[in-house]
């Protein structure tokens, strides 16, 4: 998903977040309250960071999109 954001915007970074916020949808695999977030740069793999657990629709929203900021504040500064 960050691969194609990236490549769609023309960008050297893309963040991408995903997950089953709930309150229906979930499986076993992937269940409700999960995320995943997930940086891509161009010609570098992507990393990924799994967060779940969290009790509201928008401290889901909010934390998610927290984890990829910081994925792409660690890369930055990781040179």
């Amino acid at each position: 998903m960050a691969e194609n954001c990236r490549r769609l915007s023309g960008t050297d970074y893309a963040l991408s977040v995903t997950g089953i916020a709930g309150p229906a949808g979930g499986t076993v695999d992937k269940p409700v309250d999960s995320c995943s977030s997930a940086w891509r740069h161009q010609g570098l793999r992507g990393q990924r960071a799994s967060a779940g657990s969290f009790l509201l629709r928008e401290e889901i929203r909010d934390r998610a999109s927290k984890v990829a900021i910081n994925l792409l504040r660690r890369r930055l500064i990781s040179g």
